[in-house]
């Protein structure tokens, strides 16, 4: 097996070709695509066939896995979340965001999945926080160094939209409990590379702890609004058979909704990272 590894996009991505992810990875070829994870921050493969049990037995080589507290999860595989615009409200997937910042340990990456797809539209875009970080003047990254920002579940996910039932607001309310609002570093250093990028994003982001609430705020939006310049990003029209791996360390990411009322279904395993600093 040799595997080919071509950049997509000056910031980030690329498209590896040369391996069949439904087959078991050598220890190897595992860490040429970690490297290249570090290094290119958003991998795609196409033409794969794989079932959930081996979605999910692929992405366990690189670490313990995630469970959702929300979204529900497939049964084959139960780390396996199933997001299905036709079940799921996804209004929180059509912002940029990096997943599951409001956890102490928020992922080290994700492997997605397309299971169904609309005739036309529904592509994800990612965006390199270093390459964000490293468009700043060099006097806002000395204003950033030292702050921290608070993350809150409920930003993206509040209860009006998630507890539609009995169940739904007993499970909403027992996530809550378990995932009170914290504060990660605003720029966050890669344990692997060694280098610095933004940490925060619009899915759960709420303010910055160390400012007045307007200034703040203010500081947010704009950063919020840089890192999605086009020119820190790549864009990815999904087909049939195609899988996205993404270091969600160092990314955050763009589903577009614009492909209503056609239906969407695409899998995701969760690979749990560390604390951010």
């Amino acid at each position: 097996m040799t595997l080919t590894v071509t950049r997509l996009a000056p910031a980030l991505g690329a498209l590896v070709q040369g391996i069949d992810l439904s087959q078991p990875v050598s220890a190897d070829a595992l860490e040429e695509l970690r490297a290249a994870l570090v290094r290119y921050q958003v991998l795609f493969f196409r033409q794969q066939s794989i079932t959930p049990r081996q979605h999910r037995d692929f992405a366990a080589r690189f670490g313990e896995l995630h469970t959702h507290p929300i979204y529900p999860q497939h049964p084959e595989a139960s780390e396996i979340l199933v997001l299905d615009t036709e079940s799921v409200d996804l209004k929180d997937n059509a912002i940029w965001h990096t997943d599951v910042t409001f956890s102490a340990t928020p992922p080290l990456g994700a492997v997605l999945v397309a299971r169904q797809l609309p005739q036309s539209g529904g592509d994800t875009l990612w965006a390199s926080s270093f390459a964000a970080y490293d468009a700043l003047s060099d006097r806002l990254k000395v204003l950033l160094e030292g702050l921290t920002a608070t993350h809150d579940f409920t930003k993206s996910f509040p209860l009006k939209r998630f507890g539609l039932t009995a169940a739904d607001t007993q499970r909403w309310n027992e996530t809550r409990l378990k995932n009170p609002p914290l504060s990660h570093p605003v720029l966050r250093t890669h344990p692997e590379s060694g280098r610095k990028g933004l940490f925060v994003n619009e899915g759960f982001t709420t303010e910055i702890n160390e400012l007045p609430e307007q200034e703040g705020k203010a500081l947010l939006d704009f950063l919020f609004a840089h890192q999605a310049r086009p020119d820190f990003g790549v864009r990815w029209r999904w087909a049939s058979g195609d899988i996205a791996f993404w270091d969600n360390r160092s990314t955050s990411h763009y589903a577009v909704d614009d492909y209503r009322p056609a239906r969407r279904i695409m899998h995701r395993a969760t690979i749990l990272g560390d604390r951010p600093y």
